[in-house]
């Protein structure tokens, strides 16, 4: 388990990280999202142990994770702008790698073809893209119980992204291992996390099954023939309200039966329920449940 215990980080007078604390469990693909400058990198450095937090610390299997050498042999690392040694190539990388983890020989290997790169080319040479996938390589082949991705998918074309996620898939599916994976691409995530949380305000302020919160947050069409009382709407956990002629789009969280049958006592002409999707889920969560007023 990971579990991050009400951790500060500042640089200078800039707070980023306030008092920020949450739970991941093993065989979890956990999607960290929030707009830019939330602290997503710096939060991924603090599980890590590259970052001491202010006060506050990170756990991993009961082990401080910037306190203790040894668990953090467990975790790594594939950061937004990768670093490599001069002159180094993927295979003088392998050896580096090598006395610090063990890798796995037929995953390195079948992750090299893969993703078709030339293991005696030096990585300076390398596109941003090519250099993701070294470090995906190593991620892949090393096998951590504590995978920590920035931005995995930025720079990957469509064939290499289709076959990073079945190669996480199966990584999550055969290894006792917690996977994080920040990005901007919420589609991206849609497609593989099953859980999520959202950091605002130097804080996770929004958290859990990604598939139970899509489906606990739907969208309402709903228009009339008549005037009605808009006061009715208060009743409901409403997180967005538009009118556009005689339509209404309602944004709700709740039981979407139970809402469906309260909405039909107002005898609409159209009612239709619509489910939202990631994006949708982050940005109306990221506005905090604001109504937009008519």
């Amino acid at each position: 388990m990971l579990k991050i215990n009400s951790i500060n980080k500042s640089f200078g007078e800039k707070k980023v990280l306030n008092d920020l604390s949450l739970e991941i469990n093993e065989g979890s693909i956990f999607g960290l999202v929030g707009v830019n400058g939330a602290g997503k990198s710096t939060l991924l450095r603090c599980i890590s142990g590259v970052y001491q937090g202010d006060s506050g610390n990170v756990e991993f299997n009961g082990e401080d994770t910037y306190r203790n050498e040894k668990i953090r042999r467990d975790i790594f690392f594939v950061t937004d702008d990768p670093y490599f040694p001069l002159a180094s190539s993927i295979r003088s990388l392998k050896e580096f790698y090598a006395s610090y983890y063990p890798i796995d020989e037929e995953a390195y290997y079948k992750t090299l073809r893969m993703f078709n790169l030339d293991e005696n080319k030096q990585i300076s040479s390398f596109s941003k893209g090519m250099k993701r996938q070294t470090l995906l390589l190593f991620a892949l082949a090393i096998k951590p119980k504590l995978l920590l991705l920035d931005e995995a998918f930025d720079g990957l074309d469509p064939i290499v992204r289709y076959n990073l996620k079945r190669s996480l898939y199966s990584f999550i599916e055969d290894n006792d291992a917690i996977i994080i994976i920040s990005s901007h691409n919420l589609k991206e995530l849609e497609d593989i996390c099953d859980s999520y949380g959202i950091l605002e305000n130097g804080k996770i302020s929004t958290y859990g099954d990604l598939l139970e919160s899509k489906a606990n947050i739907n969208k309402y069409q709903i228009a009339f023939n008549k005037e009605i009382d808009e006061s009715f709407f208060d009743q409901f956990d409403l997180m967005h309200k538009s009118k556009e002629g005689s339509v209404y789009s309602l944004v709700i969280k709740g039981d979407r039966d139970e809402i469906v049958e309260k909405l039909n006592e107002l005898d609409p002409v159209i009612l239709d329920t619509l489910s939202v999707n990631f994006e949708e889920l982050f940005i109306y969560e990221h506005e905090g449940g604001e109504k937009n007023v008519l």
